[in-house]
């Protein structure tokens, strides 16, 4: 099964995913470090979209500028949130998790077993 993350390495949920990742039979394996190669707009939006997600609910707001770019307020529309996502992926919460059975963003961490 191929299997993709949106890691982050200095993240200790991300890294407990990757393991369960690593030892799991049958995992063919892409590890994707987002801040370092941010997904596209258009990317993101099929994640949250097969995750059955909002972009505000894949929305990182600890440790991340989401505030202070108006993106927490009841008035943030999805696609101003997913610009900012693609513009600055900090604001994107992890670990994003895809396999042909679908998306998971995996908080917690033994979420990624109902993909796999």
């Amino acid at each position: 099964m191929k299997v993709t993350i949106w890691h982050n390495p200095n993240c200790g949920t991300p890294r407990k995913t990757l393991a369960i990742l690593e030892e799991a039979p049958g995992v063919e394996l892409t590890v994707i470090e987002y801040l370092k190669n941010p997904p596209i707009r258009a990317k993101l939006k099929q994640l949250f979209d097969d995750a059955g997600m909002t972009p505000q609910e894949g929305l990182r707001v600890r440790g991340s500028p989401a505030e202070e770019l108006g993106l927490t307020k009841d008035d943030a529309t999805a696609d101003q949130i997913l610009d900012a996502m693609a513009q600055e992926p900090m604001l994107i919460n992890r670990p994003l998790v895809e396999t042909d059975k679908g998306v998971r963003l995996c908080r917690p961490q033994e979420i990624v077993q109902e993909i796999l």
